[in-house]
């Protein structure tokens, strides 16, 4: 467990999430200590020698605190109770640490260690794959496949490693719940060849019996759906404070969505393929049937 302070400063024990969502929680406690007191992000830039962007940056999460600027901002929000404010710098350490994934930091793009970070700290990962299989769901050797049709270098066991130590959070004591819904031409790709897309499926088939995995295949006889031509991820998290996220990936960036109406409408859509794509039992069906065609 660790601790993070509520509206007024004081602090409350949550799940240890990991420092991504130990950053965004502290940045939005942050941003309420901040409105509380009618004050601008330009004004709170000002006190920290820096920018309106740079207090934005940091109460969305997405940059480390310095304890300078935090003890700053504390001090220009009115909190000067020594008991509080060292509440806040010892979040704002453990929100420093790196996590696992920092190791691989020369592998991986600044915008995809965030992503990272924040499914690791998912309560509810819902996807939406119309090409591959969701990198959480892969095998070890579907993924060499993949990584080798962009990258062939020596590096190759290393991003494979990555993506393994990603589903680390299936079978942990308190897993994500996670909810996939695959266009049936991820059925139809052989990656790396007919035996390794065999193995792919039966692997999905298995997962899909954990408690908490569920796999449903969008068949072709859906016809037209609000989804098409576009995969993506919603991200739940257990503390209420932070908002849920939509993931949209692109080959040299990311999207990371979280206005109101945006979230909206990619819950509506997703709810909308969960309603056409076949039952998780028949689902489990189809990836075995898939599996074993010559």
């Amino acid at each position: 467990m660790t601790a993070e302070p509520d509206e007024i400063g004081r602090v409350q024990p949550v799940a240890d999430r990991g420092p991504t969502v130990l950053r965004i929680a502290l940045g939005g406690q942050l941003r309420k200590l901040r409105e509380g007191k009618g004050i601008t992000r330009e004004a709170a830039g000002d006190a920290i020698r820096g920018s309106h962007a740079k207090i934005s940056r940091l109460e969305l999460g997405r940059t480390g605190f310095k304890e300078r600027d935090i003890r700053d901002l504390l001090t220009l929000y009115g909190v000067h109770d020594p008991v509080e404010r060292t509440s806040f710098f010892e979040l704002a350490r453990q929100a420093s640490e790196p996590g696992w994934w920092h190791r691989y930091s020369d592998l991986l793009p600044s915008w995809f260690s965030t992503y990272l970070g924040l499914e690791q700290a998912a309560s509810q990962i819902r996807t939406y794959e119309a090409q591959l299989v969701p990198g959480l769901l892969q095998t070890p050797e579907y993924t060499r496949a993949i990584v080798t049709l962009g990258f062939a270098d020596a590096e190759t066991d290393r991003r494979v490693q990555v993506r393994q130590l990603r589903q680390d959070v299936l079978r942990r004591i308190d897993p994500p719940v996670v909810w996939a819904v695959l266009d049936e031409a991820v059925l139809h790709r052989p990656i790396g060849g007919r035996e390794v897309h065999r193995a792919q499926l039966r692997y999905l088939a298995e997962l899909s019996l954990l408690p908490n995995v569920t796999v449903q295949v969008l068949p072709y006889a859906a016809g037209g759906h609000a989804a098409a031509g576009s995969s993506f991820s919603i991200l739940r998290f257990g503390e209420p404070e932070l908002p849920d996220i939509v993931y949209l990936e692109q080959l040299t960036s990311a999207l990371y969505l979280e206005r109101r109406q945006d979230l909206a409408m990619y819950l509506s859509v997703m709810d909308q393929l969960s309603v056409q794509a076949e039952r998780p039992d028949r689902s489990r069906e189809i990836l075995l049937s898939y599996a074993e065609r010559e």
